[in-house]
């Protein structure tokens, strides 16, 4: 039994026999034969191939539940192999989501490259639900994400403060009554959001304008919430979106109003379209963590990059 348990992992990674065919290098009809091999093994049929994409079966998600831990037990096991030789090879697998991948994790693991060229890196992009799913069942090494995690499932590493501006699109008329609090890109730049002499903005000042907020689930959406919620107004909620800088980029098109980080405006500065606001609210602030699983041991490798940052 699970010996052809890569085959099935593969396919169930992409919802595909095709997909998983092209990754594995193997046609499709070797590959569903494999497939097919394993369920006549076990007894049962892991995927339910009527549907469309294909679905795992009741017994197909307890098979891929016991796998991962095979899998997880495999990598533990490689990763040590790896640190008796000295960081000569292994891998690294790095989670985040789309603004970490696109702007902040490059310049590190081009770094990290340069120090162990040797060491095969994995660079993955999802949602934070999806990393942390797979954080936890082994297949990633570290996520890097601005959400508090169970630190009894979860040791982290401090990367860097968050603080989340207001973002109006510069051809708004509300700009005009608020110019001793407007900031530039230029001032994000040269970190005056920071200065405590630097006034903050009342969030009731654009209870009358267009939001464009994150989808329910997402650490930006519910601290944004929470910031309504102290100003006492409901927004006028024109999109809910799936990642930061789809909001940031609608704001510069001005389709209404977006909740920033500064990480974010640092790496994308918009000086014409755009006017910044300083809050005052504690959910304004947040950590930027490189997190992993306790229970896992810690290669080399991962520590020699946590090490980096």
């Amino acid at each position: 039994m699970f010996q052809g348990m890569r085959y099935v992992y593969e396919v169930y990674k992409e919802m595909s026999f095709s997909k998983a065919a092209r990754n594995l290098f193997i046609s499709q009809p070797s590959l569903s034969a494999a497939v097919k091999k394993e369920e006549v093994q076990i007894g049962f049929p892991i995927f339910d191939r009527s549907s469309n994409p294909i679905q795992l079966t009741d017994l197909g998600k307890e098979y891929i539940r016991s796998i991962e831990i095979i899998m997880d037990v495999e990598n533990g096991f490689q990763n040590y192999i790896n640190d008796m030789r000295e960081l000569k090879s292994g891998s690294l697998s790095i989670g985040g989501t789309n603004l970490f991948t696109s702007y902040v994790l490059p310049p590190l693991i081009s770094r990290f490259n340069e120090q162990y060229p040797q060491v095969h890196l994995n660079l993955m992009e999802a949602t934070t639900a999806e990393l942390t799913e797979r954080l936890f069942s082994g297949s990633l090494d570290l996520l890097i994400d601005n959400r508090s995690m169970d630190s009894s499932v979860y040791g982290k590493r401090f990367f860097c403060e968050e603080h989340l501006l207001l973002t109006v699109p510069a051809r708004f008329a509300v700009n005009e009554t608020m110019k001793n609090y407007a900031l530039t890109a230029t001032d994000i730049l040269e970190e005056r959001h920071l200065n405590s002499r630097i006034p903050p903005v009342s969030l009731e000042h654009f209870q009358n304008e267009s939001f464009l907020l994150l989808k329910g689930g997402n650490d930006t959406r519910e601290r944004a919430d929470r910031i309504f919620h102290n100003a006492h107004f409901l927004p006028k909620v024109r999109l809910e979106l799936d990642q930061q800088i789809t909001a940031y980029n609608l704001s510069r098109q001005g389709m209404g109003i977006s909740f920033s980080s500064d990480t974010l405006i640092r790496h994308v500065p918009d000086e014409e379209h755009l006017v910044y606001y300083k809050l005052n609210h504690q959910d304004a602030f947040r950590e930027v963590n490189f997190y992993y699983k306790r229970s896992r041991y810690m290669p080399k490798v991962v520590s020699a990059f946590l090490d980096m940052i």
